[in-house]
Order: C-alpha cells, then structure tokens, then sequence
C-alpha cells in the first residue's frame, strides 16, 4: 500500500483548492493493479466542487476500469471522506480497503462499511 499512498500524496501537490487551501490528494488501486489518482477541485460555486476520492474513482472508471482493491486518501491533517464520496466509493468499489493518511504519513486504515454502515444502494432500488 506504501505505493498507493504515495501516489494519493503526489496527487495532493495538484490540488487546486484556493477558496479552502485545503489540499486533498486520492489514488485508486485496480484490480488490474493500475493506480488512479485524483485531487480535489474547487469552484467558487463552491457546490460544483469536487473532491479528490471521487475524482481518481470517476478517472478510473473512464479509463474502463470497474473493480477495484483498494483507495488513498491523503490530507493535511487526516480527514476522512465526506458523506457523498463515502456513497460514490460504496456504489462504484464496494467495500474496499481505505487508507487515510495525513502529511507526517500517519495511516489509519478502515474500509467502505466502516464508513458506511447500512448504506443505500442498488439492491434497495428493486
């Protein structure tokens, strides 16, 4: 995973975040073994925003992948995922290793359904 992480972290220094300065940096890990990244990317309409975890998961997907091992996230200080990202990396990876990072590499490592529980997805829609 030390791969991965370091890959979310470069991606961090892309970050194009001048409303928040808050710079976050993700990278996806597939199936194939491909590593995605993603930063986040901010508007000043700040609803069109978007972050860094659904910008390497939505990269992934249209480069044609569709299963994946693992995701990376890192920050400033270690924040997690917001609500949205957590339902996008539900709906997309399923319950995938996370591994969230901040800036001195401190890792905590958790998973979709720990961030997750009892999500709404596809399954509820029949």
């Amino acid at each position: 995973m030390d791969k991965l992480i370091a890959a979310a972290q470069a991606m961090r220094s892309r970050s194009h975040a001048p409303y928040s300065n808050y710079k976050v940096g993700a990278a996806i890990l597939t199936d194939d073994g491909d590593i995605i990244g993603g930063c986040n990317i901010e508007s000043s309409s700040y609803g069109l925003t978007c972050c860094a975890e659904r910008v390497a998961i939505y990269r992934a997907v249209a480069e044609g992948h569709s299963s994946f091992q693992a995701l990376a996230v890192v920050t400033e200080n270690g924040g997690s995922l917001c609500g949205a990202c957590r339902q996008v990396v539900w709906d997309l990876c399923g319950d995938i290793p996370i591994f969230i990072a901040d800036q001195n590499n401190n890792i905590e490592e958790t998973s979709t359904r720990q961030l997750l529980p009892e999500a709404f997805d596809q399954t509820k829609l029949k």
